[in-house]
């Protein structure tokens, strides 16, 4: 069976421009890398309603608190590992500079014994959908054609 994830994908609009806010991995395998890199913020579930996964898994990788309505239901994905992710879009406004995420542990250096803690992700950061095209994961990219349409028309 595979795995579920459900995300959000806040949106504003400045100076005419749609933009969405999107997170970088946290890691040292994503310390340097950008294009391609970045994602929904989104997290697995399992029983749980996706709705509820994603208020849920933003609210632990962010720390912010989700928009009360999550108001556009964006195409289901499946990435190209087999995942499913399932993603809301909501109008919302964010500072990128006092986001907080959850951590994981991992063994870092490699073959070390060492465990050492990251943040699930690194940073959030508000993006054009233009910019945000060469940015997020490839699979993801459907995610903004499907939100343009939707708020832009």
């Amino acid at each position: 069976m595979p795995k579920k994830s459900a995300g959000l994908l806040p949106f504003r609009r400045r100076g005419g421009v749609l933009e969405v806010l999107i997170a970088h991995p946290g890691g040292p395998f994503w310390s340097r890398k950008d294009l391609g890199a970045w994602s929904v913020v989104k997290g697995e579930y399992t029983d749980e309603d996706p709705r509820a996964a994603a208020r849920r898994e933003f609210t632990e990788e962010t720390g912010y608190e989700p928009p009360h309505e999550l108001s556009i239901e964006l195409p289901v994905i499946t990435q190209r590992g087999g995942k499913i992710v399932t993603v809301f879009a909501a109008e919302a406004d964010y500072d990128p500079a006092s986001a907080v995420s959850n951590t994981f542990e991992t063994e870092w250096p490699p073959k070390s014994g060492t465990m050492t803690s990251f943040p699930e992700i690194d940073r959030v950061e508000w993006f054009s959908v233009a910019e945000a095209r060469s940015k997020l994961n490839a699979a993801q990219v459907v995610l903004l054609d499907h939100l343009q349409e939707t708020v832009v028309g």
